[in-house]
Order: structure tokens, then sequence, then C-alpha cells
């Protein structure tokens, strides 16, 4: 039996699974890190932490499946992405904090960038938005304002990467410098279309060229772990961004097939094949993944606040012991009552894309519980999924006849009906909800020889519960009314 090593470096915590050929996991290691807010609307990662982390995880998965370096055929990556590492080449030591996808400190380059006309062509060339979010406006923050950072890129020593990137340097003993083209497409620096970096877009940003990546398949050989990593050297075979790397573990191969990822934020992706849609509604146009030699393509909505909202009632207002207390505290009512989350804490991401946006709490009257925040922050979590559904089918003209869910908060029974209810789809949750480590694992396992195509991947996907819509679509109408209604009191609140 052939096994994987997963590596799944996210926004919170690192996650190492082995998988065997059937896909099944065999054994998880997990490790949360620090969060760092050096101020209102900054998020930063400590780099040595994350690859730490990692690392031992790695480890520990290893040891817990009872495998060394020699049993596993290949190492599959898949990381947060937009979260920027810049480190010295020479030494291999970080020059500053990771400043994470979710901060907005350069929400006024963005606009300064969109009003000097920059929009159309980043537009084009990146089928992305002038947003904080993306990797390009932070990578070029740390070259005007960190000392280090810019000394280091004028001597000719400063490695940029994503996470992937960071991981891989590591994992060679700083060998090879590289990323996959799905985490390159989101820097604002890469033309999609060409699948290079820019000249233009490097220059709009005044970033140097030779501090980037190597840019590469989603499925291939990179290069091999330093062989005293884990006793033995290891085969690094595929590296997707998470959202990609769900969107294949999801099985979601053909074009119209969907998937959405509940974690901190929400991420909805379609498979469009081999045609990079241009939104017409402020989605995102993205490599889904390259491989053998084809590259397909993906639609995507992005919901800063998902999770994270349900978090919020529990660290933030401590009406919740655990996360998971929201379904039970929220199915003790009916209804919100007419209480409506906008969960704008980090602005709004699809369709609206709106860093001043801020969180709104409307509706509130004295009957107003703890059960009725709970339940409204799991309607707003849908309606924000819901919002990007509704922009995908009309930039796609394809209907979503099914959206098939993961992630944490998929676990959620209730939030699952209330998705299925405020979309109008049908929602499937598979019985391997592991999908984000799983499309790494598929994809290195499909470049060693594992599996032979990615049909034979589809072939493993199985399904464990679907939630159906409610066919009376009145109550739904009502409850989206509201919600858009509230969407307007956020935007715009921090300007």
């Amino acid at each position: 039996m052939a096994h994987i090593l997963a590596l799944d470096q996210g926004t919170t915590s690192s996650r190492a699974i082995v998988f065997d050929d059937s896909g099944a996991v065999q054994a998880v290691a997990q490790r949360e890190f620090r969060q760092i807010f050096p101020q209102p609307g900054w998020v930063e990662h400590d780099p040595a932490e994350i690859w730490e982390s990692q690392l031992a995880t790695a480890r520990e998965a290893l040891s817990k499946a009872g495998l060394d370096a020699g049993d596993i055929s290949a190492l599959g990556i898949t990381n947060q992405r937009e979260t920027v590492v810049v480190w010295d080449r020479r030494t291999g030591q970080p020059l500053h904090n990771a400043i994470v996808w979710q901060d907005r400190r350069t929400a006024e380059d963005c606009a300064r960038l969109r009003n000097s006309g920059h929009l159309p062509s980043f537009r084009r060339k990146t089928g992305l938005v002038l947003d904080p979010y993306f990797s390009g406006t932070k990578l070029a923050w740390l070259l005007r304002n960190v000392p280090d950072v810019r000394t280091a890129a004028e001597e000719g020593r400063l490695a940029f990467g994503t996470i992937d990137s960071w991981l891989i340097w590591n994992l060679t003993g700083g060998a090879v410098h590289t990323t996959d083209v799905t985490n390159a497409s989101r820097t604002l620096l890469f033309n999609i279309h060409g699948e290079r970096w820019d000249d233009e877009l490097l220059a709009a940003l005044d970033v140097p060229p030779g501090i980037l990546p190597e840019v590469r398949s989603s499925s291939e050989v990179y290069a091999e772990t330093a062989p005293d990593l884990f006793g033995g050297p290891i085969p690094i075979a595929g590296v997707a961004g998470d959202q990609q790397a769900a969107l294949f573990g999801q099985a979601c191969l053909r074009t119209g097939m969907a998937k959405c990822t509940y974690g901190t934020g929400c991420f909805l992706l379609m498979n469009t094949g081999r045609t990079a849609i241009r939104s017409k509604n402020e989605l995102l146009t993205s490599p889904a993944w390259r491989l053998r030699g084809h590259t397909d393509f993906c639609l995507e909505g992005s919901v800063f606040v998902g999770g994270a909202a349900v978090q919020w009632l529990r660290d933030g207002l401590g009406i919740l012991k655990t996360s998971p207390e929201s379904e039970a505290l929220a199915e003790t009512v009916p209804d919100s009552g007419g209480v409506v989350l906008v969960p704008a804490f980090t602005g709004l991401g699809a369709p609206h894309w709106d860093p001043y946006a801020r969180g709104v709490l409307v509706g509130i009257s004295r009957g107003t519980t703890a059960a009725h925040l709970a339940r409204a922050a799991l309607e707003g979590i849908a309606h924000q999924v819901a919002d990007v559904v509704s922009a995908m089918e009309s930039d796609s003209g394809v209907a979503v006849s099914e959206m098939r869910a993961d992630g944490g908060a998929a676990a959620n029974n209730l939030l699952m009906q209330l998705q299925a209810d405020l979309a109008g789809v049908p929602v499937a949750r598979p019985k391997v909800t592991e999908t984000t480590a799983l499309g790494a694992a598929y994809l290195a396992g499909l470049a060693t020889g594992v599996w032979n195509s990615p049909e034979d991947v589809a072939a493993h996907w199985q399904v464990e519960r679907v939630f159906e819509p409610s066919p009376d679509r009145s109550r739904a109408d009502g409850m989206r009314a509201l919600w858009r209604r509230a969407v307007e009191k956020a935007k715009g609140w921090a300007v």
C-alpha cells in the first residue's frame, strides 16, 4: 500500500495528514500557532513558528502512522494563500513577520492604484481585484517600510514567497525557491493567461523580479526533502493553494462543479475548465491547477469571515464555550427573531469588495437572546455564501446544481441546511472532509504514479449526507431581502 504525506499549513494551525492509496486518513497531527495583531486591521504570523509547527506535525503524523520516509511515496503541500514571507537567501532567516491574507494595512495603497487607473490592467491580467487581500501590495509595503527588507533586495539576497515557497525552501534546506501556478496567481504579480510574472504589474508595485520564486505546475516532482528532516528523502510532488486543493480533493474535476470550504473564511470555487471567465460580478478568476501540461481555471468568491463569526461569539462575547455549541443553541429558537449579523469584521469580500465595511448587528429587541445571536451568526455565514452563488451563476451562465461542502464548520448540520435553503442549492457533505489536504495528496500521488489519472481520484469521492433546499422559497426570499438591507448599512463604515 502506498502512502502520501500532506502538509496543510492553515491560518491558525499547521496540520499533517498521512493518506493511503484509497484516500483514507491513516494519521493526523495538528499544532496551533500565534496570531499577531500589531494594530487594528493588521494580522501577522511568525514564519519561523509556522515552519517549526509544520515540521513537528509532519514528524508526529509519520510516527502515529508507524511509517518512516521510505514508506512515503510523495509529499504534497497546501497552504493559506496570499500570506507574504520575505527572507534572506544567505541565512534563510525571515526579515519580518509574515503579513497574513486577512491583513488590511494596504487598503489606501489599493485605492491609490485604482485612482491612478491601474485597475483594468490588474483585473485583465491577474483575474483579481485591487484589494489588500492579495500578496502584491503587502510585498510592496514591506519593501517600502522595512529597511532590512529593502536593503536585502538592493543587495540581491531577498527572497519572497507565499507560504508554500517558504515551506519548500525549508524542506529542501534552502536548495529550492519555487511556487505553483495557483499560489502565484494570488499575488497580483502573475499573468494568468501567459502564466508568467508580469513586468508591467511588477513595475506598478515597484517589486524587483529577482526576488520572485520559479513558477511550476501543481503536480510534478519539485525536489526531495533534506534527508535529515525525516530520516531519508521524500519527493515533494504536489502543491496548491488551500482552496484549489480543496476543489481537487472534492473531485470537482468537470466544468460547472463547485465546492465551498467553511473555515475561518468561506471560499466558493467553481471549475470552469480550460476557460478563464472574466467576472462581471467582482468574482475572482484563477487557475484551479496545472496538471500534465494543461491549466484548468475556476471562478472564486471569498468570504473573509465565516467560522470566525462563531469564534467571535465564543471569544468576544463569551456566549459559547466551544464553537460546536452554536448549533445546539441556535436550534432552541425557530428563527433569528429578526436579528441580522453581517460579520464584516475585516471588510467584505466577494461580491462587494469593501475593505471599509465593518460588522453590523441589527434588529435587536428586548426579546433578543443569545440563541438569536447564534442563529443570526450562522445565517450570516450562509447569506454571504449565497451572495457568491448568485454572482457565480450570473457570470458563468451555469446554475450550480450541487455544492460540495468541507471545512470545520461543514460539520454543523444547521448551517448546512440554512445554506441549502438560502442559496437554493443542494449541499453535499463528503465522507472524508479532509479535502484540502486530500487534494494536495492527490496532486502529489498523480505525479509519482500512486494514481494514474484524475478519474482514479474522482472514484474515491463518497457522499455522507445531502442537504436539500426547502421547496418553500418565500421564507428564504424574505430573509435574503432583510440581509441585503443590513449589508448596505455595513458598507463604508470605516472610511
